[in-house]
């Protein structure tokens, strides 16, 4: 398959619809926009709609619209975000999450290239451009009956996949243009504008995490550094404070590893006791490989550990 901005240039030149199948936060989204930006669609509007957070009960007026009088607390016809589409570009993004009744409805209106608002009697044609996106195997979903075939194949015509952030060759442009942004939308804001650019170490670092929340997670923390970093706070520690916590779906002895792993990271600062134990722990109290590894004196460490033991703490105490 050819590169992904390869890919977004083909797309944005034809009409088909696209299938964006990546991680969650790798940039799907940024994907689609680049698509409608670039495609002779660009004068329309860019509907963006997260299936995901569709409530089951109002699906068939989301999409397609309503007529007053339609039911209790329609006041005014409302054109559903299809309509609100027309000339320009629909985007669903975990469209993986869509229900099935709601597959049937969206299946029909690309069929008939035309809605049904709830409560007329009419169809209205509308002419818009369809990007999807999922974080989820939509093939494993069809096999496992959770998403209708025929839809699938109406929307797999142009699939491509963004890669995650740990595999992306073009990293450090990446990381360049979000501090751009950053500090474009600092200047539009009227904030104070962070430095001008980031060094080639401060992108080598931050190069060396895998970034299991990908672009997001990776603009999130750049944010937190623009803000701080006038204030002394430096990105590694950022960075440790960042990757230090456990996430919700990792083992406690990966978690544990990958502290030992950041601390060699910051030997600057200053130990932190939770660090230390953990660390104690893993290298079983030898107080020599965990001083070693925790790049600090052994007597420092004994000094943190007689420091932190509580008298109660039998099992702490044995071991000073």
């Amino acid at each position: 398959m050819k590169q992904p901005k390869e890919l977004l240039n083909i797309a944005a030149n034809s009409s088909v619809p696209v299938l964006i199948q990546g991680e969650s936060g790798a940039g799907k989204e940024v994907a689609a926009r680049y698509i409608h930006e670039h495609s002779p669609r660009c004068n329309g509007p860019f509907i963006a709609l997260n299936c995901g957070a569709l409530a089951q009960n109002i699906v068939e007026s989301t999409l397609e619209g309503s007529v007053r009088g339609a039911y209790t607390g329609a006041y005014a016809d409302q054109k559903g975000i299809v309509r609100a589409a027309n000339g320009g570009t629909l985007f669903l993004d975990e469209i993986g999450e869509l229900a099935l009744d709601a597959q049937s409805k969206l299946l029909r209106i690309l069929q008939e290239k035309a809605v049904l608002p709830v409560g007329g009697t009419r169809s209205i044609p509308v002419d818009f451009r369809l990007i999807c996106a999922t974080n989820r195997n939509l093939k494993q979903e069809v096999i496992e009956k959770r998403f209708r075939e025929d839809l699938f194949f109406r929307l797999n015509v142009f699939p491509m996949v963004i890669p995650p952030l740990r595999a992306r060759e073009d990293f450090e442009e990446l990381t360049h243009d979000l501090w751009a942004e950053i500090r474009e939308t600092a200047r539009r804001t009227h904030f104070d504008v962070p430095k001008k650019s980031l060094s080639i170490r401060e992108t080598t670092i931050l190069r060396q995490f895998r970034w299991p929340g990908n672009v997001r997670q990776l603009k999130n923390v750049l944010q937190r550094y623009a803000l701080l970093e006038s204030h002394g706070i430096d990105l590694e520690e950022l960075l440790f404070e960042e990757f230090a916590t456990m996430s919700v779906h990792e083992d406690p002895k990966a978690a544990q590893k990958k502290e030992v792993a950041l601390w060699g990271r910051r030997r600057a600062i200053a130990p932190n006791w939770d660090i230390i134990e953990r660390m104690l722990d893993l290298c079983q109290w030898n107080k020599s490989m965990a001083s070693n590894k925790l790049g600090i004196s052994r007597g420092s460490l004994c000094y943190h550990v007689r420091k932190h033991a509580k008298p109660q703490d039998s099992k702490t105490q044995a071991r000073i």
